[in-house]
């Protein structure tokens, strides 16, 4: 049975019940919208953005540079958790389980990836409303999600390969886009979710040796099998966010490679969304790649090739809190503060295209029936 049949949520097209309060911040007062451009839903999402960026301390800068991004009380902007994953469904509680990429990749039914995808993203949204109404802001309950994984399979050492679509770059790239373009939607205002191909790129050696590894690929190869299925995500299927990944290449971290990042994804390919760190891989730049360093210049790098939020496993690493090796960088030289606000401005771009600063009913999916 191919996925095309797995049509499980009949009321995709018809729902219309007005979810709870609590999953969007509170609705900003004509005043504050008109004092505040960021509140203003007339303007474009980066001008708005912007506008929110420039009014920001750089330590409240700092505390949005990671996954578990901070609360900012005097602006209205809540805590957001970046972390959610759906390679095969939402990872939650009371969601449809479909199998594993591996085995959806044997269908070559990229159509019914897509109609899968799209399902996926509405019960994210559900799930979203129902963890924000339980005041539960962990991973797992965002609507940023760490999918599709778009590595190609060589080497079975990895142990993840049923994360992957296999070993074929045409077929990978067609289900990545057929899955991005499904979660994300097709609303021209809005999306449904954010869905972010990983772990950009030459990634799926052995797990044990991925936060040091440095990969020796010709450029050919490159080129030819890691990178195009991330080149169909992000031109064709528009994904809003890429997950850079912990390995090096030639020499230069992923997180932090001019190549991959500037090149590539910002430069032939046009990508304007934002790029998220492997959980740790910045910390990797410095403390096992050894490209900087201290923390601050591994951050500081990784910011200015190209990375936008660090995912972190926890909220503080070698006895300091994440948000200080920004801090430091910014003060020390070593990041311009103007390169830390685009990166800021990229995330909060994201944000406000999800609906998180708008009035619930000008955003279609806050309308979906649980």
């Amino acid at each position: 049975m191919t996925i095309r049949r797995l049509h499980i949520v009949p009321c995709i097209v018809a729902c219309a019940a007005t979810l709870l309060a609590g999953a969007l911040p509170q609705r900003a007062s004509a005043q504050e919208a008109a004092s505040n451009s960021f509140l203003n839903p007339k303007l474009p999402a980066e001008q708005r953005a912007a506008d929110l960026v420039h009014r920001m301390t750089l330590a409240e800068k700092a505390s949005e540079m990671q996954n578990n991004s901070a609360p900012v009380p005097r602006l209205n902007i809540p805590a957001y958790q970046w972390w959610s994953e759906a390679l095969h469904g939402v990872i939650n509680e009371g969601v449809t389980e479909y199998p594993e990429p591996i085995g959806l990749a044997a269908t070559f039914d990229a159509p019914g990836i897509h109609i899968m995808a799209g399902q996926i993203g509405i019960e994210g949204r559900i799930k979203h409303v129902q963890n924000a109404r339980e005041g539960h802001t962990g991973i797992m309950g965002g609507l940023d999600f760490w999918s599709p994984n778009l590595n190609i399979f060589r080497d079975p050492r990895w142990g993840r390969g049923q994360e992957t679509y296999g070993e074929d770059p045409f077929l990978t790239g067609r289900m990545g886009v057929a899955y991005v373009t499904g979660l994300q939607g097709d609303d021209p205002n809005y999306y449904l979710a954010i869905a972010t191909p990983k772990h950009y790129a030459v990634h799926s050696g052995p797990e044990p040796t991925r936060h040091f590894a440095d990969v020796d690929v010709s450029r050919h190869d490159e080129l030819d099998t890691y990178t195009p299925a991330f080149r169909a995500a992000v031109v064709e299927g528009k994904a809003g966010s890429v997950m850079c990944a912990y390995n090096a290449i030639d020499g230069e971290p992923a997180c932090a490679n001019e190549f991959l990042l500037q090149n590539l994804l910002r430069g032939k390919w046009g990508f304007k969304g934002y790029v998220v760190s492997d959980c740790d891989a910045v910390r990797d730049v410095a403390a096992n790649h050894r490209y900087r360093p201290t923390q601050a210049q591994g951050a500081a790098i990784s910011v200015m090739r190209g990375m936008d939020n660090e995912c972190v496993t926890f909220t503080e690493r070698f006895g300091e809190p994440v948000e200080k090796a920004y801090i430091d960088a910014v003060q020390q030289g070593y990041l311009p503060e103007s390169v830390l606000d685009t990166a800021l401005i990229r995330l909060f771009t994201a944000r406000i295209k999800l609906g998180m600063f708008d009035p619930p009913e000008m955003v279609p999916f806050t309308k979906i029936d649980e």
